[in-house]
């Protein structure tokens, strides 16, 4: 039995696990589970979930506050979820059946913003004025803490700066791929795991995984280093236009594509060209909690 001062569930639903944590007042990780999530069944999405956090809370012998980190958003029309890439919880209200189900209030947000939020609080970006966290992996989403406070918005979507077009586009670049959601050209379709993998198919002849392209670069491979270079690009200018928005303090980044460890050498060094500003005090890192950041910030959507 572990001690019992605690305050925090964090649960990060996606889209082929869901993972649950127990957080102390301190952020100290007191206890970790993972479960596979059902394909494609909301009702069975729900008992796992609750199942999960029975499990955790016998772990820990006492009734904790529980946030949930999620693909999409809650429409604020109808309160169902929006925009999630995993399809079954689209137009289901995730957050009044789980409530009912487990017999208290909880705070949900987007998986992203959770990233955001744990990084901020105890993370890459600790004691930074102005965040930006950034996933890239199967798909691209970002959040928004400003000193401390994980922004929403009045439309629940302040960060989805995948949904955008990718700024300054090359004429090879237009009208750009077709996107889940309906547009074209969005940033997600370029700077995604998939995005860069079709990128080098299209341009080589070869499909490669993202690791396996940043690997083959460091050795020298040049079709695999004008991949590259090409994604670092894509990556400025769409991060270049965020700065000229936000003018973050610290731009942090999670998801597999993040641990491409040249970025974060290139993409500052292609950004400053795009930047409204004679110098880029910007910093972009990775995620310090890797790949426990999304479920951390779950945790973290509830104060001490």
């Amino acid at each position: 039995m572990v001690r019992v001062d605690v305050v925090r569930i964090g649960i990060d639903l996606g889209g082929t696990k869901i993972e649950g944590i127990v957080l102390a007042p301190d952020g100290e990780e007191l206890v970790r589970e993972r479960v596979a999530t059902p394909p494609d069944d909301y009702q069975a999405t729900l008992a796992a979930i609750v199942d999960l956090v029975a499990m955790l809370e016998k772990s820990v012998a006492r009734q904790c506050s529980i946030g949930v980190g999620m693909p999409g958003s809650r429409s604020r029309a109808t309160g169902l979820v929006k925009n999630a890439n995993s399809v079954c919880l689209n137009g289901m209200p995730l957050h009044r059946d789980l409530e009912s189900m487990l017999g208290r209030p909880l705070r949900f947000a987007n998986d992203a913003d959770c990233l955001a939020l744990s990084e901020a609080s105890d993370g890459a970006a600790a004691g930074a004025g102005i965040v930006f966290g950034v996933i890239v992996g199967t798909g691209t989403g970002g959040g928004i803490v400003v000193n401390g406070r994980l922004l929403s918005g009045p439309n629940g979507i302040s960060g989805e700066w995948g949904h955008n077009p990718l700024p300054w586009p090359r004429d090879d670049e237009r009208p750009g791929f077709e996107c889940y959601c309906g547009q074209h050209g969005c940033i997600e379709t370029w700077l995604s795991g998939p995005g860069m993998s079709r990128d080098h198919y299209l341009a080589h002849g070869k499909e490669l995984q993202p690791f396996i392209i940043s690997q083959c670069d460091e050795l020298g491979d040049m079709r695999c280093r004008d991949t590259m270079t090409r994604y670092a690009d894509r990556m400025a200018r769409a991060l270049a236009s965020v700065i000229n928005v936000l003018d973050p303090d610290v731009i942090v980044l999670g998801g597999g594509v993040s641990n491409i460890a040249s970025l974060y050498k290139d993409v500052p060094w292609y950004w400053g060209q795009y930047i409204f500003s004679d110098r880029v005090d910007t910093k972009l890192v990775r995620a310090r909690h890797g790949d426990s950041s999304g479920v951390r910030g779950a945790a973290w959507l509830w104060p001490v």
